[in-house]
């Protein structure tokens, strides 16, 4: 790290670390010494765990029974190498710096007759206390976000029987905010609208027929695409948010520390204040925008990527559709109201069938999984009104290869950088999903490579309609996609190399690869020594921030399923066995859909075994919902 990164604050960290010697220092440059990594700790178990190392592409490092001192599951630490007996590097823990949970939610119970406040998952006691008389001052249920490395209170978000908590409780655990401040929102109203005579060195798109495809309920455009048939030329453009977004400053500080959106069933919490992210970066239709633009000229027949080059232009959207409205036209189904409209018909038509030979190439090396995408409908209470599968369609794929195009063409324009990277998965994982296939009478026929074992397996789902569920169990024994500065290949796609530059508007890592792209076409070296300087700490933490996002959708919905659950206890109703190993797990499919079941009886099921079950009890704190699996002669009444 150089010297101009380190804040104030930290000065005084560093120089215990350089006492210590965990630090060298030299031409201003901050470097763990050669003896020392940070890392996160992971996989504990028997008193052994693995330091997954920050910062660079090498194997995580054992550490052995006796050198994991107090360190526990996430842990950020900083650990001595040392060698194994047979010379194989491993670690001890030399100091913890950060405990995984910074936050956590709790909330107050009755125990022992008395109040009591607890964290809201394990019920365990927290280490921030009230005392009896503030307690008896609050209701049973009341729920408070606690910063568990100063063991404060940090405020009360409601109570526990509110439906219209679970968003504060599910945000609050990761300290995650919509509201920004007011010195964030003063620079994102400071932009004026976007005036084309004051680009003069943009190129100039506007003329080209781009339109934006994306879901009936999106707000925020990332992404338009345009096709020239007659030169085969595929334009990508994407939202020139590194425009307005510069280094440093309260604007880029936020959207570091958010690095995503997060997107709920109801709203959505954007990365970037709505100024920027739904009116003055999206690429609304009619209207003049900046954009960062792939030019990628593929030759049709053997659809190999001739040349490429991304540039700063100014566009205008002809046309902004949703997904129904481009499928409907796929059928024949939708006219054109006006000329625009009949030549992006037209040219959308012809880029299908690109695109549908580009994604059958891909499939040679990659895997397709059938994606299903769960969709919630709330009320205004914030109760669940209804749910659906949402599969993807003819003009999800035509989008889904065109920016994996530009992904691509991205990747490969540096050595160093942000790379999205995905591992093949262990043998170990690769063993138990072997097993469970098995069980469910599949012939595990293993080939000569794992994508011929899993084609195999695939080709055995469809016959036995079990395809989404099936590719859930695959995609559960892979490794975790994420990011990180240095390639290792993305064997989920299939690509050597891969990134993500598609999506500035909702994902901070995209925003980096575009200041990258921009320093290295104009050969700025001191930009883009600038953009590298911490890029290992900054890959491993929006790796972690998507991680939270991640964590914060789904927790947001089974916190939904349980309100629901709540209100149909012993009611009856349709599901199928998600998982009998270690315990039996089941999942409703009927007129609510995606509720995930804790099965209490024990009871003689094989894996995807549909069943009727009947809701027992429903932990709302913890967000889990029990059911009993039910012989037939036990249904009597089915809702």
């Amino acid at each position: 790290m150089s010297e101009q990164d380190i804040a104030s604050d930290e000065q005084q960290l560093i120089h215990e670390w350089l006492t210590k010697g965990y630090l060298t220092y030299k031409e201003n440059i901050y470097k763990f010494h050669s003896k020392y990594r940070a890392g996160t700790i992971s996989l504990v178990q028997k008193g052994t765990a693995y330091l997954n190392v920050i910062g660079e592409l090498t194997h995580d490092l054992f550490i052995d029974e006796g050198g994991l001192a107090d360190a526990s599951e996430g842990d950020l630490v900083i650990a001595k190498r040392v060698l194994g007996k047979r010379g194989t590097p491993k670690a001890t823990i030399s100091e913890i710096v950060g405990k995984e949970q910074s936050y956590s939610v709790a909330y107050i119970i009755l125990k022992e007759g008395r109040k009591s406040l607890v964290d809201l998952k394990t019920e365990y006691p927290i280490g921030a206390e009230l005392t009896q008389d503030e307690l008896d001052g609050y209701e049973l249920g009341d729920v408070f976000q606690i910063d568990n490395l100063q063991n404060t209170i940090m405020q009360k978000l409601g109570n526990i029987d509110d439906p219209l908590v679970d968003e504060k409780i599910v945000l609050a655990q990761f300290n995650k905010h919509d509201e920004f401040e007011d010195d964030v929102l003063e620079i994102a109203k400071s932009f004026p609208p976007v005036n084309a005579a004051k680009y003069p060195k943009r190129k100039d798109l506007r003329d080209l027929y781009f339109c934006t495809i994306d879901p009936v309920t999106a707000k925020d455009f990332d992404d338009a695409i345009c096709w020239d048939d007659e030169n085969s030329i595929l334009y990508v453009a994407i939202a020139d948010v590194s425009e307005y977004v510069q280094p440093f400053g309260a604007l880029d500080n936020e959207a570091i520390y958010r690095s995503f959106s997060i997107y709920l069933p109801h709203r959505s919490i954007p990365m970037l204040p709505r100024q920027l992210s739904e009116t003055l970066c999206s690429l609304q239709p009619h209207v003049d925008r900046l954009a960062y633009v792939f030019e990628i000229h593929l030759d049709t027949t053997t659809l190999e990527v001739t040349s490429s080059s991304v540039y700063e232009a100014l566009i205008h959207s002809k046309r902004r559709f949703n997904y129904e409205e481009i499928d409907t036209m796929f059928d024949g189904k939708l006219k054109a109201k006006n000329s625009d409209e009949e030549k992006i018909f037209q040219d959308l038509k012809k880029l299908q069938k690109i695109t549908d030979a580009l994604k059958k190439e891909r499939l040679k090396l990659g895997y397709n999984f059938r994606s299903t995408e769960l969709e919630m409908k709330l009320d205004k209470d914030g109760n669940i009104v209804a749910t659906t599968q949402a599969e993807e369609t003819p003009s999800h794929a035509l989008i889904e290869d065109c920016m994996l195009l530009a992904n691509k063409e991205a990747a490969a324009q540096y050595e160093r950088g942000i790379f999205r990277i995905h591992e093949p998965p262990s043998q170990a994982k690769l063993q138990k999903l072997y097993q469970e296939l098995s069980s469910i009478g599949m012939n595990i026929d293993i080939k000569g490579s794992i994508k011929e074992t899993i084609s195999d397996i695939q080709r055995q789902a469809k016959e036995m309609d079990l395809e989404s569920e099936v590719d859930t169990l695959i995609i559960r024994s892979q490794m975790q996609a994420r990011y990180a500065p240095f390639n290792s290949g993305h064997f989920g796609l299939g690509f050597e190399a891969y990134t993500h530059f598609t999506s500035p508007i909702r994902r901070y890592s995209d925003l980096i690869v575009h200041r990258l792209l921009k320093a290295i076409n104009a050969n700025d070296t001191q930009e883009g020594s600038y953009v590298l300087r911490n890029i290992e700490t900054l890959a491993m933490s929006i790796s972690e921030k998507e991680r939270e996002a991640s964590t914060i959708e789904v927790e947001f919905m089974a916190r939904k399923f349980a309100r629901w659950a709540q209100t149909q206890c012993n009611n009856i109703f349709h599901a199928r066995i998600s998982s009998t190993d270690p315990e039996i797990r089941a999942e409703i499919h009927d007129s609510i859909t995606g509720a995930k079941l804790y099965i209490t009886n024990p009871v003689n099921v094989v894996l995807f075994e549909d069943v009727k079950v009947r809701i027992e009890r429903v932990d709302i704190a913890r967000a889990k919902i029990y059911a009993a699996v039910l012989e037939d002669e036990d249904v009597q009444v089915r809702i």
